[in-house]
């Protein structure tokens, strides 16, 4: 099968479903292919690197969206995010980021971990009492979502009572990045209607009574300097942050908790200490990214894993063919915790990207996973799945709908 037909196979059902055999197909043809005029699939691990680190290829913007989709400002979900971190370049991008690193700074991060930890102690708990008659207990919504949900909603300063209900809208927000079925926009747009009302109110709160959380922050920073971040600026880099929050933390859990359950002696190492939680989290994040795939536009002739990207060119780094480059893995299909020690790192998985875009949270991310999964398993050590694990359809974000497990 020749680099189009492969790649027409991994936005198929089928494909999203295991894309892993058709990465290793793609790495047999280069590290970058090109299945279509104007557009280069990148799936070797250097160059996936190079792209991402190379001021030259910049993210979809609101001009590229002028020019490719006619409409796309009558969707408010699409103009949020073009507002955004993810999709703006310099100057903009550097001027956003380093007003909302101030969420993720290593001390603050660290100094989150008690937090995590009474959190997770106290979601156990939970679980213990859905399945302390055998019964079934829903992993990813009783756990996976909840857990990181509530660290970053503590974070923006968003109140307990409200955060159940931000699942469904994130979701439908969500899926305009696998956006191949324009349908979706219906429901993504109402969702971010919702949210901007919601962190509208919330920041007049915040405004009138300020408190010690990153709302109460960030507004300080745009009151006092609207060319650092504008009020739109404010609510469509908030929206981000709670979506992208949990989203792909919720899909690390759940990712991993699914390879545990597979292999008794990885259960067994974490519950017992054997196995160091770190190198565990570093190592799904390898094999089975929470995010598969991000893009870039080549802003100049360049040379990509071979392959020429002439200017103007979509540029497609699959993250979790990169993490899966058998010139940078041994043996890149198998799961092999010891293979990355955090402590003195080869090649890191580039799950959360490279560059200017590296993800805000994935120091957060790491934390929470490092946290969760040790006490999980020390808590349920005879935790077995109780049915099929149903996974999204999605090719961007990979993740699970539901786990069931018995803790019991």
């Amino acid at each position: 099968m020749d680099a189009a037909g492969i790649f027409a196979e991994l936005i198929t059902p089928a494909g999203r479903a295991d894309p892993y055999p058709l990465y290793s197909a793609l790495h047999a043809l280069g590290e970058a292919v090109e299945p279509a005029p104007g557009a280069v699939v990148v799936v070797g691990y250097d160059a996936v690197n190079r792209v991402l680190r190379d001021p030259a290829f910049t993210v979809s913007d609101g001009a590229d969206f002028d020019r490719d989709f006619a409409g796309w400002r009558e969707h408010p979900s699409l103009v949020d995010f073009s507002r955004s971190i993810l999709n703006v370049n310099p100057p903009d991008h550097p001027r956003m980021r380093s007003t909302m690193m101030r969420a993720f700074t290593p001390r603050r991060v660290a100094a989150l971990e008690p937090a995590i930890a009474a959190l997770t102690d106290t979601l156990l708990e939970g679980m213990a009492a859905r399945g302390a008659a055998g019964e079934t207990v829903e992993f990813m919504h009783d756990f996976a979502f909840l857990l990181p949900v509530t660290v970053i909603c503590e974070l923006l300063g968003v109140p307990e009572a409200d955060r159940e209900g931000f699942r469904p809208l994130a979701r439908d927000v969500a899926a305009t990045l696998d956006l191949t079925d324009l349908s979706v926009l219906t429901a993504a747009d109402a969702a971010a209607v919702a949210i901007r009302e919601y962190f509208t109110d919330l920041v007049a709160q915040r405004r009138a009574r300020p408190r010690d959380d990153l709302v109460s922050t960030l507004i300080e920073i745009s009151d006092a300097d609207s060319t650092k971040l504008s009020g739109d600026e404010l609510l469509a880099n908030l929206m981000l942050l709670l979506i992208a929050g949990f989203e792909t933390t919720t899909n690390l859990l759940g990712n991993g908790l699914r390879i545990v359950l597979a292999d008794p002696s990885v259960k067994d190492g974490l519950a017992d200490g054997s196995l160091p939680a770190r190198q565990f989290v570093a190592e799904v994040l390898r094999y089975d990214s929470p995010v598969q795939l991000t893009s870039r536009r080549s802003t100049e002739p360049a040379a990509v894993g071979g392959v020429a990207a002439t200017p103007g060119a979509e540029v497609i780094t699959l993250l979790g063919a990169a993490n899966r480059d058998p010139r940078q893995f041994g043996d890149p299909d198998e799961f092999r915790p010891a293979r990355y020690d955090p402590a003195a790192p080869g090649s890191p998985p580039i799950s959360f990207g490279a560059g200017a875009h590296f993800c805000l949270g994935a120091a957060l991310a790491r934390l929470e996973g490092a946290i969760a999964f040790p006490r999980l398993l020390a808590r349920f050590p005879a935790l077995v799945p109780a049915g099929e694990a149903v996974r999204r359809p999605g090719l961007v974000l990979r993740g699970l709908e539901t786990l069931p497990v018995r803790v019991a």
